[in-house]
């Protein structure tokens, strides 16, 4: 099937309508193009505004079943807590040799991660990490002495969420091989961990539209 009739096959299914999770999941996953596993994405717009600080949506969750991406993680660390990273399975582990291997532009990583006595080595190149999303964070719990939890979680399709300045929070949930059942957990638990990250200046309505797509795929409009 060609990428414009998929598409179009899928348009006719949806047809403006708001489905539960399960039937939106359900319509991905039958939908499905079959010659690759694709993604599934969930997609909020929150009644939030980002430029305020009261107003800022962030946070990890840990999907009951992963999310189905094999992460790559740096670790800056040294000594015990070096051999720690390693043996949880970070992909590459240093201090001032891994910043400057950033700095030459070595950043293909999913996650970084750092115990806080060498927090000071990494805010040297704060301005690089910071643009893409990998700037370690205690709030995240990518800025800690427990380097082996932070490892295996990252590891085990923890997932990480902020809020556009749109006041929109996006995320891959998982893989349509998963299954209607595994995705369905999945998207609850999002939903869930992004409820409980409601902030203190958010007035009104805070979830004001949700959508869950696969790669390939158009936004099936969910109501929750």
């Amino acid at each position: 099937m060609s990428k414009g009739k998929y598409l179009t096959d899928l348009y006719k299914s949806i047809d403006n309508k708001l489905f539960n999770v399960e039937e939106a999941v359900k319509l991905i996953v039958e939908k499905k193009r079959k010659n690759f596993d694709e993604t599934i994405e969930i997609s909020m717009n929150l009644g939030v505004d980002p430029r305020h600080a009261d107003q800022m949506v962030r946070g990890v969750v840990s999907l009951p079943n992963g999310n189905g991406k094999v992460m790559k993680i740096a670790v800056f660390a040294k000594e015990k807590k070096a051999e720690e990273a390693k043996q949880a399975g970070a992909d590459i582990v240093g201090a001032d040799d891994l910043a400057k291997d950033m700095q030459n532009g070595n950043l293909d990583y999913d996650r970084v991660i750092a115990t806080p006595d060498l927090m000071g080595v990494v805010g040297r190149i704060g301005k690089i990490l910071g643009p893409k999303g990998l700037m370690p964070n205690p709030k995240l719990g990518t800025v800690t002495l427990d380097i082996k939890s932070a490892v295996e979680a990252a590891k085990s399709g923890q997932v990480q969420y902020r809020a556009e300045k749109t006041g929109i929070v996006q995320a891959g949930i998982g893989k349509a091989s998963f299954g209607p059942d595994k995705l369905i957990e999945n998207v609850n638990s999002f939903v869930e961990a992004i409820q409980k990250s409601r902030p203190s200046g958010a007035k009104g309505t805070f979830i004001k539209k949700i959508s869950i797509s696969s790669t390939m795929g158009v936004g099936i409009n969910v109501n929750i």
